[in-house]
């Protein structure tokens, strides 16, 4: 790997000391950490192949710029790799109200970011539909959509603590109703009554904004895409 590194300009007059897997690595990716000159960076090499990886690193990129994402310094598409800004920080299963009140702020932030984009359709992606996923998009048939670009993941594997909150694994991102990534947060962290209404008012600027019944209809369709992204993965795994 290191003479493949050497070919790229970003390290082509750096000595790569060492590099190593990852030991937590998700689903779509392999991940490794490069060490280079006492500096660290992330190198993911793509598994999945249904990706606009020129969207994603655009997206990264101006995350980055708000703050909220590591750098992205390189995108290779035809070997299927990326490189990025190596970030120090912990992952997080349950969230206090500070991080309830961090993580609002990162929302509105990368729900501000501007970028040219259809939005995606949800109904299309779940291949078989409840009658409770049925009666959840009859729901968000009643109200206005709220187009942002929306992270799409927010899983508490892709929400990095450091000094600040960084998101990371931008590759699903794409524009969507921003009560989808309220509610992910919601459904993700198992959030409490008093922890969610909490989460909402930091995110909202007048409570009266706050939509309950859309956020509703939003976690059970967010349960359904979940629930069919495992058992999917599942089947191939067994295939």
């Amino acid at each position: 790997m290191i003479d493949q590194l050497k070919q790229y300009t970003l390290f082509e007059n750096k000595e790569i000391d060492s590099y190593q897997l990852l030991e937590d690595q998700g689903y779509c990716n392999e991940n490794y950490v490069i060490h280079s000159e006492e500096k660290k960076y992330i190198l993911r090499k793509f598994i999945r192949r249904d990706v606009d990886r020129k969207f994603e690193f655009k997206v990264q990129k101006l995350a980055f710029e708000k703050g909220v994402a590591s750098e992205p310094l390189l995108l290779d598409e035809e070997n299927a790799l990326a490189v990025s800004a190596y970030l120090e920080g912990i992952h997080k299963d349950t969230l206090e109200k500070n991080d309830l009140h961090q993580f609002a702020e990162v929302l509105r932030k990368v729900h501000t970011l501007n970028i040219e984009r259809e939005p995606i359709f949800l109904e299309t992606l779940l291949e078989t539909k409840s009658k409770e996923v049925q009666d959840a998009f009859t729901t968000l048939a009643r109200f206005t959509s709220e187009y942002v670009l929306c992270h799409n993941d927010l899983n508490p594997r892709n929400i990095l603590f450091t000094e600040t909150i960084q998101l990371i694994d931008w590759e699903d991102a794409a524009i969507n109703d921003r009560y989808f990534d309220l509610a992910s947060v919601c459904v993700e962290f198992n959030l409490d009554k008093e922890n969610e209404a909490y989460f909402l008012r930091r995110y909202f600027t007048e409570e009266n904004e706050i939509n309950d019944e859309k956020l509703k209809a939003y976690k059970v369709i967010y349960k359904a895409l979940c629930t069919q992204w495992f058992d999917n993965l599942e089947r191939k795994s067994e295939s």
